[in-house]
């Protein structure tokens, strides 16, 4: 089998070629920085350049593919994963791997733009498997500024919980579904083994550096604030801030036992990813 990986240099897509790779296989990488996938990989990829946005790119680097993990992010999502279906259905592709979101569950504008790039791929005819994870624990990395200059961790979410899933996880079921055709056609919700509020999570990250911190829930409107200052659009503002709406609301707190299911082991607890990753909130 021939494996095309996208997001390769990124959190999960890098990890999913790696594993192929353990597995003794030599995946094609689809990327925009050809150097930084020969710093990440070395030469035991195959390197192609292009963009999701760019459909002959993509028809060139899925020539000879059999299956495809597709990494598509922000509201641009539902437009490039149609791009990514139709290409595959032209290349002849066997199998295609969606990174999606557990989100596509409640209609949240995040979780909709993956639903309706579920909707393009189900229509295209390719065989397909949805990896749907909860909230990334390396998300959390984005508090980690606030945590080092103030001790403090602000968040709209209140008390609500998130069952927080590790990104070896993710990469792990991914690769369970491309290489063993095991899941075809079906949606994968996975998450980690426990909801956490945030407070909870701020409270194991100041056991984690030996450091006070404080949780301060926000409103909305200063969620809004300041996220804006960092978003690329007032559409992905209001994505976010309506993620975090959920999760205060008690929507978002599924915890299930599918990476068990998939893995035959137990999903990775915060506790480890957060020994991998103290030296960050320092």
């Amino acid at each position: 089998m021939k494996y095309l990986i996208t997001g390769a240099t990124g959190d999960v897509g890098s990890k999913v070629a790696e594993l192929l790779v353990r597995r003794g296989e030599r995946p094609r990488v689809f990327v925009r920085d050809a150097p930084k996938a020969r710093s990440r990989f070395g030469d035991r990829v195959d390197v192609f350049v292009g963009d999701l946005a760019s459909p002959e790119s993509l028809r060139t680097a899925l020539e000879g593919i059999d299956e495809l993990f597709l990494v598509n992010s922000g509201p641009q999502i539902p437009a490039r994963d149609q791009t990514a279906a139709t290409a595959a259905k032209t290349a002849g592709l066997k199998h295609l791997v969606k990174l999606s979101s557990i989100d596509v569950q409640h209609g949240l504008a995040i979780g909709a733009w993956h639903e309706r790039g579920e909707a393009a791929i189900r229509a295209c005819g390719v065989p397909f498997t949805f990896v749907q994870p909860a909230g990334f624990m390396s998300n959390l990395l984005a508090w980690a500024p606030s945590i080092r200059a103030e001790g403090v961790v602000r968040a709209s979410t209140g008390g609500g919980r998130r069952a927080f899933i590790h990104s070896d996880d993710i990469a792990a079921v991914a690769v369970a579904a491309l290489t063993s055709r095991a899941y075809d056609g079906e949606s994968l919700p996975i998450t980690g083994p426990e909801a956490l509020s945030f407070a909870e999570v701020t409270s194991k990250i100041g056991a984690a550096i030996g450091k006070s911190l404080t949780f301060e829930p926000i409103s909305d409107d200063e969620a809004r604030q300041r996220y804006s200052r960092i978003s690329s659009s007032a559409e992905e503002t209001e994505a976010h801030v309506a993620l975090w709406r959920a999760i205060r609301e008690g929507r978002l707190a599924t915890v299930n036992n599918n990476v068990e299911r998939i893995l035959g082991r137990k999903p990775i607890a915060l506790d480890r990813w957060l020994m991998e990753n103290a030296p960050a909130f320092q």
